[in-house]
């Protein structure tokens, strides 16, 4: 059984905990799930945007054998920040802003070892969709060393639009792509950049690589055909510093 104090069960005590304003990272419906209270639970994720997935009882009994009624919240240890705010606190603040654009990555352990190098960095958020993304658990939040609980992570609804809102906002975006011909080194990452990466095996989807200004990669030269992609976020993020200069 999962942790305890990662998961909420029952219709009932999965709408209070959403309607208290707990950060549900997502919820697993039982197929063919008709009781008492679903539509009103249903009506609800739908209004404030909450990822829910049907999945076989199996799959539920799985993660608890309590009563679980055919509805398991999950509940994220940190609080997402909306994406508009931080942007707008990072210029008041005079700061260059650096973000960095997570699309369909989805392990736990790639996403705090990123989310550890990206505070180490000077990354100023994570931006994260809410389908097709990590779920920021407690296992995350040990990756990470802590950094998850100081560096603000923005979950949108879609990535495309939160891209389209950091280049009106002014922000470079810098998407690395496998089978981009320019360097990582060869971009100015110098002014207002937000970086994109995608997943090893799938890389960025096309609607997102279409949005981005420039394209990237980073050499391989040996067999290997990349790197880890929370090694590959390092590299970039460090170039970044580099470019920057001493602070």
């Amino acid at each position: 059984m999962k942790n305890r104090d990662e998961i909420v069960f029952g219709i009932h005590p999965v709408q209070e905990a959403i309607l208290s304003g707990k950060e549900v990272d997502k919820v697993l419906i039982r197929m063919g799930l008709k009781s008492y209270g679903y539509k009103e639970l249903m009506q609800l994720m739908h209004e404030v945007e909450i990822p829910f997935q049907f999945v076989p009882e199996e799959k539920l009994n799985q993660i608890t054998r309590l009563n679980h009624q055919g509805v398991i919240a999950f509940i994220s240890p940190i609080s997402y920040y909306p994406l508009e705010q931080v942007v707008q606190a990072v210029f008041e603040e005079g700061k260059n802003p650096l973000f960095l654009v997570l699309d369909r990555i989805t392990d736990v352990r790639n996403f705090g070892s990123i989310a550890r190098t990206a505070e180490c960095a000077g990354v100023d958020a994570i931006v994260i969709p809410q389908k097709n993304s990590v779920r920021v658990n407690s296992e995350a939040l040990k990756t990470s060393a802590g950094a998850l609980n100081s560096l603000p992570v923005c979950r949108v609804p879609a990535l495309p639009q939160a891209i389209q809102y950091l280049k009106d906002s002014g922000i470079s975006i810098i998407a690395t792509d496998s089978s981009s011909q320019e360097a990582f080194t060869k971009a100015d990452l110098q002014k207002p950049t937000a970086i994109i990466m995608g997943s090893e095996d799938e890389g960025i989807s096309s609607t997102v690589l279409n949005l981005a200004d420039q394209t990237v990669s980073i050499p391989i030269m040996g067999s290997i055909a990349s790197l880890n992609v929370a090694v590959a976020t390092g590299v970039i993020l460090y170039e970044v510093v580099k470019q920057r200069g001493p602070h």
